[in-house]
C-alpha cells in the first residue's frame, strides 16, 4: 500500500480544514437546538409557563379548526365549564370559517398558528409577514376582538420569527406539558390524562391536539384531564388570563 505523505504546510490545512467543518457542523447542531428550545429565543419574548404559587393552568389546542374534532372539544369544555386557547391554522380557518366562529362564541381565545403550518425556521422575513398576517385577519373575522397570541408550528422558530413577533411586541407563546409527543401516553387515553395530570404545576400551559379525525383518544381524554386537575384544586384560565396573573417566565 502507498502511503501519501503530506508536507507540514498541507497537513495544517487538512487540520483547519476539519476543524472548521466540526465548528459549521457543531454550530447547525446548535441552531437546531434553539429552534426546538422552549424558553429561549434570539429575539423577544418566549413563554412556556408562568411563575405563580397560584393553582391555575392553561389548556391550549392546536391545529385546526376541523369538523372532526371541534364540536366535540367545545362540547367538553361548556360541559365543564373551562376556558381553553385554540392556537388556529389559517389555511384550516379559512376553509372552516363557521367552526371559528363557533370558537369565539364560546368566549375561548383564539391564537395564531401561521397560515401554512409550515415549520419556521429557514424562512424569509416576508414569509413570516404573510403567514401571521392573513391568519390574524381570519381571527379578526370570526368575532374575535381579544389579544391574539401567537404560537409556531411544532414550536420551532430561529432568526426571522422571533424578529417579527419582537417588532410588534408579540410573545412567542411554548407549552411545558405536552402529552401527545410521547407515542406511548398519546396512545390512550387513560395514559394522556393520566401524564398531564401528573406533569402539571401552578402556572402550566398545556398542549394538545384534538381537532383531527384521528385525535379521539385526546378528545376522550378531555374530561378526565379537567376533572383530574379539579380534584387537585387547579382553576382553568386562558393563556392571556395566565400571563396577567403573574410574571412571566
Amino acid at each position: 500500500m502507498r502511503r501519501i505523505l503530506l508536507s507540514r504546510r498541507a497537513r495544517g490545512l487538512l487540520i483547519a480544514a476539519v476543524t472548521a467543518l466540526v465548528v459549521v457542523l457543531g454550530s447547525g447542531v446548535a441552531l437546531l437546538k434553539v429552534a426546538d428550545a422552549r424558553s429561549f429565543q434570539f429575539f423577544g419574548e418566549i413563554v412556556d409557563h408562568v411563575d405563580t404559587t397560584e393553582k391555575v393552568v392553561a389548556l391550549t389546542f392546536d391545529d385546526g379548526p376541523d369538523p372532526a374534532g371541534t364540536r366535540p372539544v367545545l362540547d367538553t369544555l361548556a360541559a365543564r365549564g373551562v376556558p381553553a386557547t385554540f392556537f388556529l391554522i389559517g389555511r384550516e380557518l379559512a376553509a372552516h370559517p363557521e367552526l371559528g366562529r363557533q370558537i369565539a362564541a364560546a368566549g375561548h381565545e383564539l391564537g395564531n398558528h401561521t397560515f401554512s403550518h409550515q415549520r419556521m425556521v429557514l424562512v424569509t422575513p416576508g414569509f413570516v409577514a404573510d403567514e401571521i398576517e392573513a391568519t390574524d385577519a381570519l381571527i379578526r373575522q370570526t368575532g374575535y376582538a381579544g389579544e391574539i397570541l401567537f404560537r409556531p408550528p411544532n414550536g420551532k422558530k430561529l432568526f426571522a420569527l422571533p424578529h417579527y413577533l419582537a417588532g410588534h411586541q408579540r410573545k412567542t407563546i411554548m407549552w411545558d406539558v405536552e402529552p401527545n409527543s410521547y407515542p406511548e401516553v398519546d396512545a390512550s387515553a387513560t395514559a394522556t390524562a393520566n401524564y398531564t395530570v401528573e406533569h402539571v404545576r401552578p402556572g402550566s400551559i398545556v398542549v394538545l391536539h384534538a381537532m383531527y379525525a384521528g385525535r379521539q383518544q385526546t378528545r376522550d381524554a378531555l374530561g378526565p384531564i379537567i376533572d383530574g386537575l379539579r380534584q387537585r384544586g387547579y382553576r382553568f384560565v386562558t393563556v392571556s388570563q395566565l400571563l396577567s396573573s403573574a410574571g412571566s417566565h
